[in-house]
């Protein structure tokens, strides 16, 4: 089991950067998949980006490739998510997530077994 922290939101303005902090605990971290998914009120949690147990493979949604970069230090037991060129659209509760496998990470909320409480993240136009 591992237990997930989530820091780093906050207000920013548009065209800003922000860096999200995800601090695991609990269990190996380089036996899983990482990943960040936003949710807003009244809709489904969306997909971000995820990352491999090695780092190796990433993905990303595409509203938010070329942007946003998912990045983890295993010695560290973190994941990262630096987010450029923000847009007021950003604006949502940020959630990291973990579930273990050395394949492909999945880009499906309902794969991912471990969840932080968020962050919020709010984006001024």
């Amino acid at each position: 089991q591992v237990q997930l922290v989530e820091s780093g939101g906050g207000l920013v303005q548009a065209g800003g950067s922000l860096r999200l902090t995800c601090a695991a605990s609990g269990s190996t971290f380089s036996n899983y998949a990482l990943g960040w998914f936003r949710q807003i009120p009244g809709k489904e949690r969306e997909f971000v980006a995820a990352i491999s147990w090695g780092g190796g493979m990433k993905y990303y949604s595409d509203s938010v490739k070329g942007r946003f970069t998912i990045s983890r230090d295993n010695g560290k037991n973190t994941v990262y998510l630096q987010m450029n060129s923000l847009k007021p659209e950003d604006t949502a509760v940020y959630y990291c997530a973990a579930y273990v496998t050395r394949g492909i990470p999945s880009m499906f909320a309902h794969t991912y077994d471990y969840w932080g409480q968020g962050t919020r993240i709010t984006v001024s136009s």
